[in-house]
């Protein structure tokens, strides 16, 4: 942590030093720094300050978080504007005013709302750096529309900027080196933790949301500074703004759904669809005289998914509900002027999206550090208090509110997202546009990157939540359609129907029909969301092939934009209500042995503590579980409950040659049996464990000591029995709560060792009652068994090597026979 903010303060210190030098040289015919270098360098800085930014931990989030992304989203399209420059695409003075104003005058309200809530938050370091860094982008503003103020001032702020920032991470290295033996005045942090700072720690549930809001105010910006006559004219040197912004904020939705704040992530993944639609509109006059036009059907379905997705996140905030109003209104007036952006209509909308997202981005901000909340009583609005008389409609809350389908997963589920896109790619094929001028109608942004880029993050987040039929469609549909987009509306597609076309669209029809029968065993939905898709691709084909049906193409498309639709409804509502409010439905047809698709079986992530408490729970309740070990994964009971036991015996079909063993977690557990092992196997024992090493002891009276009673028979043989304390801090911790295990491999006798958590369930299904899970195995070996009861007469066994060498084993014995 201590780093990774010295790495973002040293970045912001070496921007501002070649920013100040570039302005203190800008007088001259020929500045130091040429405006390409420039611009390259502040692109490199620019990916410095994201990385600083993103691996800062969001359970300590702090205001320096949004600092760092939000002078790194400044530089990207700052870095750009400069390589322009630099290469002659700007032509005049005046083209490169109108191109840098737009961004300069929103991050200088931008930092200007970070210095105010660092003052409030005594963050005066912070407060110093973001004020400097506003102010020098105000003078930078009054520079260019006016040369008598000079480029001094813009380069002094930003010297400022470069010793305060250097000095602080000068400071914290020193400190962080010395192991806080040294440090300079006012870098020391520690003294100034305290019970508020700890509060406010855990202010807000996503501190990346306040970033994203600050993007909404550039792509605004851009479009509302025209209207103010801040700017003369909107052309493509506003790009870089309104793409840096769109690729930032895809970054900010992915940091989202991280943050396990589902709505937020498939707000900031609409907004960024419109900004990169608003940068596809400034880009086309580049190559085309005229402007191009919009899609009514795609804006009005855009519209109604906002409302929806309003409605939803008033659920929870109706500060952020009542703001996305303000974006349903952005797409009904683009959906009213064929012009778009270019219309005035638009434009005016834009002033009030930024001016909303500045008033909400400062109340984020503040809740990110505050320990009382603007506004007063967040999660208790009247909506929800509502709720909660009604038996129908019941919030979700609770540690299992983003449980993966499978195991253990970073991300909150990203399937509402996926299936609004899917609405939108459709809607957007509906448009009529010019076959000889396919570029004039804005389709590719909507097919590209709604139906494509993000339909890949869905697919993406879908897999690491276990979800591997489903990631498996996102990701092929995803391809199809950026394919497609790029085929059909890029004009790359041709008057000539190509026979390379049909057959690979043939391709794709084949690898969705065998997506379409895996759903089959999934849900009903599912299974309705992937025919018609088949439809949609049908359509591709005949379309290629030139003999498609009139109409036919709209009708399919329809028909997945309503089956798509329906999948966000209950993808939204499963994530807020308790009970399938609008259900996906069960499978068509019903797989025995491990749940036809809906898991009952519990997965626990192992690094929590909480969970490892649970599983105990289960055990002393009489459960069997499959956990992690030093080697793979086993199934294991309470050896005090014979009912478990037998359960455990019984649900993997134990063969009668490979007897279960039993685990303790220390010798202190055979303590007062001690005297019923002879010296040298207790201390071989005691040099042996812990370790992946099974010792096969003589059967006895210590046995009884550990409680087992009717469980003795199901655990090793009449003459002997395994034991061993394994190697692994979260199940000796388990055994502590529990008491002894019986352990036997979480498998059907015959089959290969269980290697991750996700095998447990699909060798085992519903047999087992719950999973700890922490992924892959850290060995594909088991352990090594070794024979000792014979270990008395100078010589011992092994019933299996496994990840012990023998070599190693037997130095460990003649070890203890030395002694």
């Amino acid at each position: 942590e201590s780093l990774h903010s010295c790495l973002g303060l040293l970045g912001i210190s070496a921007g501002s030093l070649l920013l100040s030098v570039h302005f203190y040289s800008s007088p001259r015919a020929a500045p130091l720094i040429p405006s390409t270098a420039l611009g390259v360098l502040l692109l490199i800085l620019s990916a410095l300050l994201a990385y600083a930014g993103i691996r800062r931990s969001p359970r300590s989030a702090s205001l320096l978080l949004s600092l760092c992304l939000t002078i790194s989203a400044f530089w990207c399209g700052y870095g750009v504007t400069f390589i322009l420059a630099g290469q002659g695409v700007l032509g005049d003075a005046g083209d490169l005013c109108d191109a840098v104003v737009p961004g300069l005058a929103t991050f200088t309200l931008a930092l200007l709302l970070l210095a105010v809530v660092g003052l409030l938050c005594r963050e005066p370091v912070l407060a110093l750096i973001s004020g400097a860094t506003s102010l020098a982008s105000a003078h930078d503003v009054a520079t260019r529309h006016s040369h008598t103020l000079g480029s001094s001032a813009v380069a002094c702020n930003y010297l400022i900027v470069c010793s305060v920032g250097g000095y602080f991470a000068l400071g914290r290295i020193l400190y962080f080196l010395t192991k806080g033996k040294m440090a300079l005045p006012g870098t020391d942090l520690a003294k100034k933790k305290g019970p508020e700072q700890t509060q406010a720690a855990s202010g807000s549930t996503n501190p990346f949301a306040a970033t994203g809001l600050i993007l909404n105010m550039l792509s605004a910006g851009v479009f509302g500074c025209r209207l103010l006559g801040i700017t003369n004219k909107l052309f493509m040197g506003q790009v870089p703004w309104l793409w840096a912004a769109g690729i930032y904020q895809i970054g900010i939705c992915i940091l989202s759904y991280r943050a396990m704040d589902v709505l937020m992530a498939t707000s900031f993944g609409f907004t960024s669809i419109l900004k990169f639609a608003g940068g596809y509109c400034l880009l086309y006059p580049v190559w085309q005289p005229e402007e191009p036009s919009f899609p009514t059907l795609f804006l009005v379905v855009f519209s109604i998914l906002f409302a929806v997705l309003a409605l939803f996140l008033s659920l929870r905030s109706p500060l952020d509900g009542l703001y996305l109003l303000v974006y349903v209104a952005s797409c009904l007036s683009l959906a009213c002027h064929p012009r778009g952006f270019f219309a005035r209509g638009p434009q005016g909308v834009a002033v009030a999206v930024f001016v909303a997202s500045a008033l909400v981005a400062l109340i984020h901000l503040y809740n990110v550090k505050a320990g009382a909340k603007i506004p007063p009583g967040r999660r208790k609005g009247a909506v929800k208090a509502l709720l909660t008389r009604s038996s129908f409609l019941k919030l979700r809350e609770g540690p299992d509110l983003h449980a993966p389908y499978l195991g253990y997963s970073k991300y909150a589920d990203a399937e509402a997202l996926a299936f609004a896109c899917s609405v939108l790619a459709s809607s957007a094929l509906t448009a009529s546009g010019d076959p000889q001028a396919p570029l004039a109608t804005v389709v590719i942004p909507w097919v590209v990157v709604a139906g494509g880029i993000l339909k890949l993050l869905g697919g993406s987040v879908a897999f690491a939540r276990g979800k591997t039929l489903e990631s498996s469609a996102f990701i092929l549909y995803a391809v199809m359609w950026i394919i497609w987009g790029l085929a059909r509306y890029g004009g790359l597609y041709g008057t000539t129907r190509s026979f390379h076309s049909a057959v690979g669209i043939a391709a794709f029809m084949l690898f969705n029909g065998f997506i379409v029968f895996c759903t089959l065993f999934l849900s009903i939905t599912w299974f309705f969301y992937s025919l018609t898709f088949m439809l949609v691709a049908l359509s591709f084909f005949l379309d290629a092939i030139h003999a498609l049906p009139t109409g036919y193409d709209m009708a399919a498309t329809l028909s997945f934009g309503l089956v798509s639709f329906y999948c966000f409804l209950s993808a939204l509502s499963s994530g807020i209500f308790e009970g399938p409010c609008l259900p996906m439905g069960g499978p068509i047809v019903q797989l025995g042995g491990v749940g036809g698709g809906t898991s009952k079986c519990l997965h626990l992530p192992a690094r929590k503590a909480s969970s490892v408490r649970r599983i105990a729970d289960i055990l002393r309740s009489g459960g069997t579980c499959g956990i992690p070990t030093d080697t793979v994964y086993v199934l294991v009971a309470a050896c005090n409950r014979p009912d478990a036991v037998e359960k455990a015996h019984r649900s993997k079909r134990q063969a009668q040659d490979r007897p279960m063993s039993l685990w303790i977690s220390s010798l202190k557990q055979l303590e007062p049996a001690k005297h019923l092992f002879t010296p040298l196997l207790w201390d071989f024992m005691e040099a042996a464990w812990p370790s992946p090493i099974s010792l096969v002891v003589p059967r006895g009276e210590w046995v009884d000591f550990l409680g087992m009673n009717d469980s003795a028979k199901y655990v090793g043989t009449p003459q002997s029995v395994a034991i061993r304390i394994p190697d692994c801090s979260v199940t000796t911790h388990l055994i502590d709560l529990v008491g002894p295990i019986v352990v036997t491999s979480a498998n059907p006798t015959g089959e290969a060792d269980t290697t991750h958590h996700n095998q447990v369930y699909a060798k085992l299904g519903d047999k087992v009652d719950a999973v700890l899970c922490d992924g892959p195995s850290p060995e594909n070996i088991a352990s090594t068994v070794v024979d000792c009861t014979k270990i008395d007469s100078g010589s011992i066994g092994f019933f299996r090597v496994g990840l012990v060498p023998k070599s190693q084993v037997l130095q460990i014995l003649e070890r203890v026979q030395k002694k």
